[in-house]
């Protein structure tokens, strides 16, 4: 078993998510991090992400720069593959030019969602949303243009900051029934899982696509009526159509990823979604 040093760690829009679970994993081990985000460092700035390799040479550059907002992306397309696409571009020439090893974060919506089972990693992409086409973008600039790569693939992604299971948790303060969309299912995961599971692939020099994702699926009604649950909130989830809520984005309906390269690669998978859940609303109630 391989335990590779990870050396100079650059991550790349590191106020995300997965960004500070990743730093907070790092802080037990041997390595030194260059954070940054876009008012320090905008990834669609090719000169400047070069400038910033070269003078520090990373070993590793993980890519958690990016717009996620699905409605921004189809108001503003250029904006979404200026960074989606060219930010995951310019980073990849980076960590050619360097010999470091790239992650890119990537994301469900690569997928059209209209399987009845699920994605393994031997699935086509096919998306259908601005934000899907702009992140297959990006993980096909990664592939083509530097040789050392990772890409993660990941859904529901939920921790600091803002996001559903947070947005959800605000909206029961002041609301006494909440709709949520029904016909979306997916593989809800935290954070922190994905951050482990990108550091696992790291120590074990492993490279490729690798789906991380935590165990079981369901509904986003059924994800929502969970959290409710283990926060021990009384607002009243009502079953609805993403049609019928017009804050509600445009998303694959079925969109269950499968880890199957972690599996066939003897490699550990994440816990289940309602696990990693309660792991994370235990987390906020301390």
């Amino acid at each position: 078993m391989r335990n590779t040093q990870l050396g100079r760690v650059w991550i790349a829009g590191a106020d995300g998510r997965v960004a500070r679970e990743f730093v907070k994993l790092l802080d037990a081990r041997e390595a030194e991090l260059f954070l940054t985000d876009r008012e320090d460092r905008d990834v669609s700035d090719a000169d400047g992400v070069n400038m910033f390799a070269e003078m520090n040479r990373p070993d590793v550059i993980i890519n958690c720069a990016g717009i996620t907002d699905v409605q921004l992306c189809e108001k503003e397309p250029e904006l979404a593959y200026r960074v989606n696409a060219l930010g995951a571009r310019n980073l990849a020439v980076a960590a050619r030019r360097v010999n470091a090893r790239i992650v890119q974060l990537s994301t469900d919506d690569v997928f059209d969602g209209k399987t009845d089972t699920y994605y393994s990693e031997f699935d086509q992409p096919a998306p259908f949303t601005v934000y899907g086409k702009s992140k297959l973008a990006g993980e096909n600039f990664v592939k083509d243009l530097a040789p050392k790569h990772l890409i993660i693939r990941s859904s529901w992604v939920y921790g600091e900051g803002k996001n559903f299971v947070n947005d959800l948790l605000e909206a029961a303060k002041e609301e006494k029934e909440i709709p949520v969309p029904e016909e979306q299912v997916a593989a809800p995961t935290s954070a922190l899982e994905v951050a482990k599971c990108i550091l696992r692939l790291l120590t074990e020099e492993a490279y490729g696509t690798y789906h991380a994702v935590c165990s079981g699926s369901c509904s986003r009604y059924e994800f929502a009526a969970k959290i409710m649950q283990l926060a021990g909130l009384d607002a009243r989830i009502i079953p609805a159509f993403s049609r019928d809520l017009p804050d509600i984005s445009m998303r694959p309906a079925r969109s269950v990823l499968y880890n199957m390269m972690l599996r066939i690669s003897g490699m550990e998978t994440p816990v289940s979604w309602q696990e990693a859940l309660e792991t994370y609303i235990c987390s906020l109630k301390n």
